[in-house]
């Protein structure tokens, strides 16, 4: 794989890290400043519509000034977010905490389009190991995260993570160095008339790549949210939760070192697939386990996993989608709704989770992932009836 590829890969690992560490906070935090589990989980849903939101600010850099200066945007935009939330713990304000979850979550958005570019540096038939493994930068976020959250929450013994916040905006300023380094393609050319929104969404593999991202990424976030405070409230701590969220985000990108081999190998249908029935098998372990250290640990890695199949294969059906002049519009549009669907998922975890409990919150996952296993095996049987009418 070449150099660019792998000085993404250490992007998104930096940028992964600053969301694998507000992904343990945030549901902590948010209960602490308001004592309501409904809450809690509303600067994650804020941080998600940030996402949701950046696909537009990004697609317009990237399409008028490249991709170099749009990821510098976001990373500027992430450390504005970190110093918001320090001063919403300091000053215990709740709005302004979650105030700050916006701007966090368009840096991030920003960053979810490094995979975008590691497939349009690599090769054809490199695309596929070229996302996977920029996706699988999370790694380090996984071992990073968690142990910055655990060493310096208590800092600051009367604000708690105040510390950790204010460390956070170093992480997005070394990614922009990083960045510096990285050749990345120049804006796409202009066209007269951009292809419409609704020829994008009425190709079948547009569609499918969609179903199958929203059924990964939305149905993950919906249990992961929730299960920081499900774990206090079975007396659960701290650092429990960070091992849970490390063995959970090590699930999630771990597999990127062999995803897209694996795609080579196997198929791209086949890989989903699996990716599905993985995430499937988390609620089960939740329904058929008792509330133990090793439930949710092994739940959350399966759901990890689930997640990096479903998501990397999404991602990589996606590149097949589009031609070259339409990348930024395809991908942008692609992104606004998966990402919005996380954040109705990072609403709808607390909601649920506070009226309806535990266990149905984990049942509201089986029907998305049954409605993508459908449609990905109607669009698996159709492209081999083209193959077989092409052969």
């Amino acid at each position: 794989m070449n150099r660019n590829v792998w000085l993404l890969f250490a992007c998104q690992a930096i940028m992964n890290t600053v969301m694998s560490g507000q992904t343990i906070m945030a549901s902590l935090v948010g209960y602490k400043l308001t004592g309501s589990s409904g809450l809690n989980t509303l600067p994650m849903a804020i941080q998600q519509i940030g996402v949701m939101c950046a696909s537009v600010p990004a697609g317009i850099m990237f399409a008028k000034f490249g991709r170099k200066a749009g990821f510098w945007m976001g990373c500027g935009i992430a450390m504005v977010g970190s110093v918001t939330f320090a001063t919403g713990i300091y000053l215990e304000s709740f709005p302004l905490y979650a105030f700050g979850a916006f701007p966090a979550g368009i840096g991030v958005g920003v960053s979810h389009h490094l995979r975008f570019a590691a497939a349009e540096v690599a090769s054809p038939e490199a695309r596929p190991r070229a996302i996977s493994l920029v996706l699988a930068g999370g790694v380090i976020a996984a071992i990073v995260g968690p142990e910055v959250v655990k060493r310096t929450y208590d800092i600051m013994p009367d604000h708690h993570f105040l510390a950790t916040y204010l460390g956070l905006p170093v992480l997005p300023l070394c990614a922009l160095i990083l960045l510096t380094f990285t050749a990345l393609p120049p804006a796409p050319p202009k066209v007269s008339v951009p292809v419409a929104f609704r020829t994008i969404v009425a190709r079948p593999t547009f569609l499918t790549a969609v179903i199958c991202s929203v059924a990964g990424f939305g149905t993950m976030n919906l249990v992961m949210s929730s299960t920081p405070l499900q774990m206090m409230l079975c007396g659960f701590g701290v650092p429990d939760n960070a091992d849970v969220q490390r063995a959970h985000t090590l699930a999630m990108f771990l597999p990127g070192f062999i995803t897209g081999r694996l795609i080579q190998k196997f198929g791209l249908h086949r890989i989903i697939a699996i990716g599905g029935i993985l995430t499937l098998g988390c609620v089960v372990v939740n329904l058929e386990f008792g509330p133990y250290f090793f439930t949710f640990f092994v739940a959350l890695a399966l759901l990890g996993v689930g997640w990096n199949f479903m998501y990397v294969g999404g991602s990589t059906m996606l590149t097949t989608a589009y031609d070259p002049h339409e990348r930024v519009r395809v991908q942008g549009l692609h992104d606004f709704i998966v990402f919005g669907s996380v954040a109705m998922t990072a609403v709808a975890s607390g909601a649920v989770h506070m009226k309806a409990g535990w266990e149905v919150l984990n049942l509201t996952v089986v029907p998305p992932v049954l409605i993508a296993l459908v449609v990905l095996g109607w669009h698996w049987m159709a492209k081999a009836r083209v193959r077989t009418a092409a052969a």
